[in-house]
C-alpha cells in the first residue's frame, strides 16, 4: 500500500472503481510529465449528491460533494498511474459549484477537495485553485472538480 494510501485508510477513505466518462472525452490525458484528469462530479456509489447549493443542497453537504470529488480525482490518479507516491504535485484544481442565486461561498465548498488534496499527499497536496459557481452542471451533480498533477 502507498503512503498516499495509507493516509487516505487512516482517514476512513477508500478509493472506488472510477466512473467511465459520460460523453466523448477520456478520463485523463498525461503530457509533459503532468496528468490532466477530467472533471469529476460529486457521485459515489450512494449516486452521490446532487442539487443546487444554497437551495436544495446546504453548504456542509456541499464540503462533503467536493471531498467526494477529490476522492474520485485520486481514484482516476491511481488507474492512470498505479502508484499513488508518484504524485509528485497536486498543480491545481478547477472546482465548480451548483449554486442557486444567493449563494456566495463557493470557495468555502472547495476546501473540501482541498482539505483532502492536503490530507492525502501532505505539502504536496497544496495547490492553486480556482473556485467557480454556475449556473448547471452534467446530471444535476452539485459540485465537479478537474485536476493538474505532476507525476514523477
Amino acid at each position: 500500500m502507498s503512503e498516499v494510501e495509507s493516509r487516505l485508510a487512516a482517514l476512513g477513505v477508500s478509493l472506488p472503481q472510477p466512473v467511465a466518462p459520460i460523453a466523448n472525452y477520456v478520463p485523463f490525458v498525461t503530457a509533459g510529465g503532468l496528468l490532466h484528469i477530467s472533471g469529476q462530479v460529486s457521485i459515489d456509489e450512494n449516486g452521490g449528491i446532487k442539487g443546487i447549493v444554497g437551495e436544495d443542497v446546504d453548504l456542509a453537504t456541499a464540503q462533503e460533494a467536493a471531498k467526494i470529488c477529490a476522492i474520485n480525482l485520486i481514484a482516476q490518479m491511481r488507474v492512470a498511474v498505479g502508484d499513488l507516491d508518484r504524485i509528485s504535485r497536486v498543480v491545481k484544481l478547477n472546482g465548480f459549484v451548483q449554486a442557486g442565486p444567493g449563494f456566495f461561498d463557493i470557495p468555502k465548498v472547495l476546501n473540501g477537495c482541498s482539505d483532502l488534496m492536503v490530507a492525502a499527499f501532505g505539502e504536496a497536496g497544496r495547490h492553486a485553485r480556482a473556485a467557480v459557481g454556475v449556473y448547471r452542471l452534467p446530471l444535476n451533480y452539485a459540485v465537479e472538480v478537474d485536476a493538474i498533477v505532476e507525476v514523477r
